[in-house]
């Protein structure tokens, strides 16, 4: 197992453009789901909730987001074979919401903060196992439809889909603009 620098460090943004046709293991995205279950959510209100689909349950999805794009831009041939070819080409898609809790003192912003966190576990976890991972919002990603699409309440919101796969080919490298120090101001006296 690696160590947490190094998966940290090496983590990248892997898009389906870039996945091989191979497909993982139903148990190895249960694990790494499990892993973002641990994620840190004030009150225990654990709002993360994914919707997964794989298979021929991915098709589904294709239809959803190619009516939606022609309902939003009109119907595009090339936009709709574009969103095909991106689900398809991937292993497993998630679908990301966020569930509002019931403790009140809790604002949204950190229902939403927590979820986030959920989908760095998700990557790093896919990063430990060699996979890659993409991370896509958008207008529909916010949508009320796709929030209905994925099974939400009223209340709740969607965040977006996560695509994952196995890398074609070796790992992209990394980029910083700049270091750490750069973006950090210690207050000590």
């Amino acid at each position: 197992m690696k160590n947490l620098r190094e998966i940290i460090l090496n983590r990248r943004t892997v898009k389906p453009d870039r996945f091989s046709d191979q497909v993982i293991d139903d148990a190895v995205i249960e694990e790494i789901i499990e892993q973002a279950n641990w994620a840190p959510t004030h009150g225990f209100t654990e709002p993360w909730r994914f919707v997964v689909y794989t298979g021929a349950g991915k098709q589904k999805l294709i239809d959803f987001l190619v009516k939606y794009d022609a309902q939003e831009n009109g119907e595009n041939e090339v936009r709709a074979k574009k969103i095909a070819e991106r689900i398809e080409k991937s292993s497993h898609v998630l679908g990301i919401g966020v569930k509002r809790g019931d403790n009140p003192k809790i604002p949204f912003i950190e229902e939403e903060l927590a979820v986030a966190m959920a989908v760095q576990n998700i990557w790093l976890s896919l990063s430990q196992y060699g996979l890659g991972g993409y991370w896509s919002t958008g207008k529909v990603a916010f949508s009320d439809s796709f929030r209905d699409f994925l099974g939400l309440g009223s209340d709740d919101k969607s965040l977006g889909l996560f695509y994952m796969g196995v890398p074609a080919y070796g790992g992209l490298p990394g980029k910083r603009i700049t270091d750490g120090r750069s973006k950090t101001t210690w207050v000590n006296k």
